[in-house]
């Protein structure tokens, strides 16, 4: 089952009919009239968002934002977990020859906190490995990676690792992994 529907279908079942009615309201500039009215269920609201990539895997702000206007903080935070496990499909995972970890373990040491920022993860789940990791700064950095490889599903690419490895001064780890 998709984690997605899971999710919208856990978040639409919590809903109120007020709650629904005020959330098909801030869709006005979003979905037509007609078929605002035949919304009777939050799963039809949210189909017919993700229809229209309102909602999608890789897009939940609209959501977000939905939920917060009709004061639903609880759902917000089920949003943000969602997010922050970033599930994805099986066959949206990198392939074993895009998983250079092992190599950049034994080259990277202190410095996995400024490669993962320049990979563009967000500064708030590299507090969150180091809190899970705090004295193990090869788990931090498998765990970082691994996050990373999840966030990015098939466009984790080893080519975009070296290059974010250049950009870190860490040229060495760069050609190991190139080899």
């Amino acid at each position: 089952l998709d984690p997605l529907l899971i999710l919208l279908n856990s978040i639409a079942s919590g809903l109120s009919d007020e709650e629904l009615s005020k959330m098909k309201f801030l869709c006005k500039d979003k979905i037509e009239k007609r078929k605002r009215d035949e919304v009777q269920s939050g799963q039809k609201l949210f189909d017919i968002l993700m229809e229209r990539r309102l909602i999608a895997h890789d897009n939940l702000e609209f959501l977000k934002k939905l939920l917060q206007h009709v004061h639903r903080d609880d759902l917000v935070a089920q949003v943000v977990h969602f997010e922050e496990e970033d599930p994805h499909a099986p066959d949206d995972q990198p392939n074993g020859h895009e998983k250079p970890v092992n190599v950049i373990c034994d080259y990277i040491g202190r410095e996995w906190k400024k490669l993962l920022r320049e990979l563009g993860m967000p500064e708030v789940k590299l507090d969150r490995i180091v809190a899970a990791y705090p004295r193990d700064l090869d788990e931090q950095l498998v765990q970082g990676l691994r996050q990373w490889q999840l966030r990015k599903g098939k466009d984790a690419k080893v080519a975009d690792l070296i290059k974010a490895l250049r950009a870190c001064d860490l040229n060495y780890a760069a050609d190991k992994v190139e080899e």
